[in-house]
């Protein structure tokens, strides 16, 4: 995996102190990277291609907690992935290592010639840049590109800006593929992102009436990401590295009048083992259907049988990789 480099601080009072000499010398990107989506790909092949060119390494840099949640916490977006699974999805363009910034009013009250001097010149002693035509930083995003091309160009550091993608049309974007996944466009939503959208929670106790129905499930809690809506999803649940195929519920039991609108709920297909205590990922590859109320457990357990055969024809179809 691209190797994540924790940079607890990047202020005035850091200049100079690179943590990580593997670090100097090369090609970066800043950004926040959530989804890691077309979009920011295509940025990413160009900062190696870049990082090649100038015999360098190839760096992405973002910061954690998002910015948004220091300065405005009511309008944190939930996030798409967590930093680790940005790091994985990153690896196969080339990236070499992954630059988590602490957020900070310190690090966010850095006029943009400051945070260039602090970030780009002192800790990661940068040889080149890519970034998207609607870059900006610095205390009130007050740095644009052309303010980054021209620091650049003052200081020997060699910047390129990197062509805008889009997909069915539609510029690609974090908040495109929320609102996506919010309407159970998971699909959709994995063509912006060029792979599925996966959560992950620790298995807990349920009511357990899936199991006395015939139709066992994992239900998850402690989920960090943005969750899809409500709906019946097929899709492959992850334990130990080894993956089956899934059917996921997500959202409330109108059968039984039970649950809340995020309930997450995995069966697992041709799998029988305890996994309480244990964290599963899910990763979702279509929406099945909508959520139902049935007018009783029998013509619910009907429609279960259905779903899963919809679930396996579905998988089934998936090109083997």
């Amino acid at each position: 995996m691209t190797e994540i480099v924790s940079l607890p601080d990047v202020s005035i009072a850091s200049l100079g102190a690179a943590p990580h000499e593997g670090l100097h010398g090369g090609v970066a990107s800043i950004g926040n990277f959530d989804g890691v989506h077309r979009g920011h790909t295509s940025l990413l092949k160009q900062t190696r291609r870049l990082a090649d060119k100038l015999s360098g390494p190839a760096i992405a840099c973002l910061f954690d907690p998002h910015p948004i949640a220091i300065l405005r916490p009511d309008a944190a977006p939930k996030r798409l992935t967590s930093v680790a699974e940005r790091a994985r999805r990153m690896k196969p363009f080339g990236i070499d290592y992954l630059v988590v910034c602490r957020t900070s009013r310190d690090l966010l009250g850095l006029s943009a010639h400051e945070f260039f001097d602090a970030l780009i010149r002192d800790n990661l002693k940068c040889r080149g840049m890519v970034e998207g035509e609607n870059f900006c930083f610095g205390k009130g995003r007050g740095g644009d590109v052309q303010l980054l091309r021209t620091l650049c160009a003052e200081h020997q550091i060699e910047f390129e800006i990197a062509e805008m993608a889009s997909a069915a049309g539609q510029s690609i974007s974090s908040t495109r593929i929320r609102d996506l996944l919010a309407a159970g466009e998971v699909a959709a939503a994995a063509q912006m992102m060029a792979t599925p959208h996966r959560i992950s929670g620790v298995v807990v106790h349920g009511d357990a009436r899936g199991r006395t129905i015939g139709f066992p499930t994992a239900n998850l809690e402690q989920i960090d990401v943005v969750i899809p809506g409500a709906g019946v999803y097929a899709g492959h649940a992850i334990i130990k590295e080894q993956s089956y195929q899934a059917a996921i519920h997500i959202g409330k039991s109108p059968t039984f009048q039970s649950g809340l609108a995020n309930k997450v709920e995995v069966h697992l297909l041709d799998f029988s083992a305890d996994l309480y205590g244990q964290t599963l990922t899910v990763e979702f590859i279509d929406q099945i259907r909508g959520i139902i109320r049935f007018e009783s457990a029998d013509a619910l357990t009907t429609q279960l049988h259905k779903d899963l055969q919809s679930v396996r024809q579905l998988l089934d179809q998936e090109p083997k990789t």
